[in-house]
């Protein structure tokens, strides 16, 4: 149909083979969106109202909170709900007989997706289990060597390099980021945290901050510290799929995604990525025996699978593809620079990412002047919720004090970050 963008999701994955050993072929649906105007496709109401319309939401809050993970779009859900019946009913019969090769096509279908090699991909329950295995199985550390992360790092991510210490007798350095950041001021800080650190062998380093919604410019980063040979773990747990990139384009060796957040998989999916070159710098887990040492499954045993999850990775992949993460990047940008431009007439409000587009994407936080705590920020948020019926979430950790984080969503409305800047208004005028 001219004009018209449309893909078929079969229930239980887009790939035939998949379909074919666990899909009745009359279970579909077709999500249906109209063509794109890429030249203004940031604010091109047609089409994010199609791909809103794809989405049961609860619209009686607005929810500005969708970095905890991201909602299944309808054609993803019943997918999910077709697979988990079926495996359900076949149980065992599927498992033990199917369940092998349809998972290595999901994997092959991931490691397309992120531009990597199908040996460089292993599935895991989420990133924070894939970070976890890349960062304790990291096997190049020797007693008094050193490893960094920063304030603006994932927190089991912080607790797993903390852990290093115990196990592989180093030492914990960490550091502030800038704020109010800027691209040279946070390249600075990385620069002298790994000048005055010069027994640093490994390197924690977030794309874009779950606390602030800051993105660091990983390839600059990662390249400074290999030329300090300085190994690079990179979280990309809110950036892929949220962020237009390929794996390769960030210049790092051992990466941690998310595919129930910005990808919109269900609940409980992830996978870690290992250049082929670098698999045996990560032990195999404790845990595992099953694979050969030189396959990368062996780095993360999660023991019995949510087998309908993993089967409907790759219908959250199609309708992913389907928008494209070039669109769905300039969609989030907009949503956030469309509150964020609002609120920063309100003097007593401070925005914690800039402006600079290279320096963010959908993600944003703030907080009021002078209210850093805790308590300060879980009142602002409640009073946000009850009174405004706006969703927000407080985040920990910033050196600076506690904020809170706002999360838009592709089908979030204009309307509803109007409420956001309502609320501030009103609470910064009380």
């Amino acid at each position: 149909m001219p004009g018209i963008e449309r893909r078929h999701f079969l229930m239980g994955s887009a790939a035939t083979a998949l379909a074919a050993t666990i899909v009745k072929a009359s279970a579909m649906e077709t999500a249906v969106l109209p063509a794109a105007n890429d030249t203004a496709i940031a604010t091109d109401r047609a089409y994010w109202a199609a791909v809103s319309d794809l989405y049961d939401v609860e619209r009686s809050i607005a929810n500005l909170e969708n970095g905890y993970w991201g909602i299944m779009a309808r054609p993803v859900l019943q997918a999910y709900l077709e697979n988990t019946q079926r495996v359900n009913r076949q149980n065992t019969v599927y498992a033990r007989n199917t369940f092998g090769k349809d998972a290595e096509d999901v994997r092959n279908r991931v490691a397309g997706a992120v531009g990597a090699a199908p040996e460089e991909v292993a599935l895991t329950r989420g990133a924070t289990e894939a970070l976890q295995k890349l960062i304790t199985g990291y096997n190049k550390l020797q007693p008094g060597d050193a490893v960094i992360y920063s304030d603006l790092d994932y927190d089991s991510m912080q607790y797993a390099m903390n852990a290093l210490a115990s196990r592989r007798g180093v030492e914990v350095k960490t550091f502030a980021i800038p704020e109010p950041a800027t691209r040279e001021a946070v390249l600075d800080a990385y620069r002298a945290v790994l000048e005055a650190t010069p027994k640093a062998k490994l390197l924690l380093l977030t794309h874009l901050s779950h606390r602030t919604g800051l993105v660091m410019p990983i390839r600059e980063i990662a390249d400074m510290a290999r030329a300090r040979g300085v190994d690079v773990v990179v979280d990309a747990a809110h950036s892929w799929g949220q962020m237009d990139f390929k794996v390769t384009d960030l210049g790092a060796d051992f990466v941690g995604f998310n595919l129930h957040k910005w990808i919109g998989a269900p609940v409980g999916m992830g996978f870690l990525y290992i250049r082929k070159e670098r698999l045996a710098d990560v032990d195999r887990d404790l845990a595992d025996e099953d694979w050969p040492k030189d396959d990368i499954r062996s780095r993360v045993h999660t023991g019995t699978t949510n087998f309908a999850a993993t089967l409907t990775v790759p219908a959250a992949l199609d309708l992913h593809e389907m928008i494209t993460s070039k669109r769905k990047q300039a969609r989030l940008t907009y949503l956030r620079n469309y509150w964020v431009k609002k609120v920063r007439a309100i003097e007593t409000v401070e925005i914690l990412t800039p402006d600079d587009d290279a320096l963010h994407a959908g993600i944003t936080s703030f907080r009021i002047k002078g209210k850093t705590s805790k308590d300060d920020n879980n009142a602002l948020m409640t009073a946000l919720r009850d009174k405004h019926r706006v969703l927000t979430v407080r985040r920990t950790g910033v050196a600076k004090g506690q904020c809170l984080r706002v999360s838009p969503a592709l089908y979030t409305t204009e309307a509803e970050l109007d409420r956001l800047v309502e609320g501030l208004s009103a609470i910064s005028s009380s």
